[in-house]
């Protein structure tokens, strides 16, 4: 019988193809605009002068057919502390809020959110003396009505760029929303 870690990278690398093949191309479904930084560390971006049609304005709600609605704040510039990971001269963090509005219990721990920078992934930052470690309670379970906060952060360049941020609320749910802007 081969060992558990063997076991493990099997059944990861299993559940990573069948997530690339049943995924959906997130940029086909995103509601992002542009934002101008303009202020200051640790200051919000400024909204952009007008949003494209159909999308989503930092701060606007989204809700899915599953009845999970989510909001994302405008990107607060900061400076990560020496004992964050990874090591980056800047990070961008993000407010959010899921609210569980559907008739199902929804468990926190099958949200998503990815980031990129100009094409590239960007890595989540994780910064315990910020109070940043990412999806707080993610086994917690959101009765309908019930909601969560959460603060969560990604790398980005010490200069000005357009990021943008994904958010898909369970693997099974082919829907995803975008915010974009700059940070």
């Amino acid at each position: 019988m081969a060992p558990p870690r063997t076991l493990k990278l099997l059944l990861s690398a299993c559940l990573l193809c069948l997530a690339t093949a049943c995924g959906v191309d997130i940029r086909q479904s995103t509601a992002a605009f542009g934002t101008d930084s303009g202020g200051s560390a640790g200051a919000p971006a400024k909204p952009a002068t007008a949003p494209a049609a159909g999308e989503l304005q930092f701060g606007a709600e989204h809700r899915f057919t599953s009845g999970i609605t989510v909001s994302v704040s405008a990107p607060v510039s900061f400076q990560p502390s020496a004992a964050a990971y990874p090591r980056s001269p800047r990070a961008a963090s993000f407010a959010v809020e899921v609210r569980n509005d559907g008739s199902d219990t929804y468990r926190l721990s099958g949200l998503a959110i990815t980031a990129a920078i100009g094409g590239q992934q960007a890595k989540q930052v994780v910064d315990a003396t910020q109070g940043l470690g990412g999806v707080t309670d993610a086994s917690k379970d959101l009765l309908p009505g019930r909601s969560a906060q959460f603060t969560i952060a990604f790398a980005v360049p010490a200069q000005a760029a357009r990021l943008e941020l994904w958010l898909r609320p369970s693997a099974g749910e082919p829907a995803v929303v975008s915010y974009g802007g700059t940070a």
